[in-house]
């Protein structure tokens, strides 16, 4: 008994660890802060911007969200759909807006090990 409420426990901390990342990385979307978000960021990552979309390293992907946020500063983000945690992923949909108009924003992350970190991570017009 005791060795199935164990597992329940690690399961449903497994599950609850995701959901706290998805608050901080919406956190940190909300801050505008390229370093802090690619701090989430597998080594290299799907990375869209508008209208180009490529495999970037970290670093890189972190450059050029920079080049976002200071031509967009961040107004506001807001989580609009969380799909369920599926072989450990889950993606998020939000809504960014800047000071020069509102994006659509997608990730997605996984959980490997004790890990969860942004696969893909998209900004596209509304």
């Amino acid at each position: 008994m005791k060795s199935i409420i164990l597992l329940f426990a690690i399961g449903f901390t497994s599950m609850g660890f995701t959901l706290d990342v998805i608050d901080d990385i919406a956190s940190v979307i909300r801050s505008g802060n390229p370093k802090n978000i690619s701090n989430y960021f597998i080594e290299n990552i799907e990375l869209k911007m508008i209208d180009k979309e490529q495999v970037y390293s970290k670093q890189q992907a972190e450059m050029i969200l920079k080049d976002f946020f200071d031509k967009h500063p961040v107004k506001a983000f807001t989580v609009a759909h969380k799909s369920e945690v599926k072989n450990g992923s889950q993606y998020v949909i939000g809504l960014l807006e800047t000071a020069n108009g509102k994006f659509r924003t997608f990730f997605l992350v996984k959980t490997t090990g004790d890990k969860t970190l942004v696969q893909q991570f998209k900004i596209e017009n509304v």
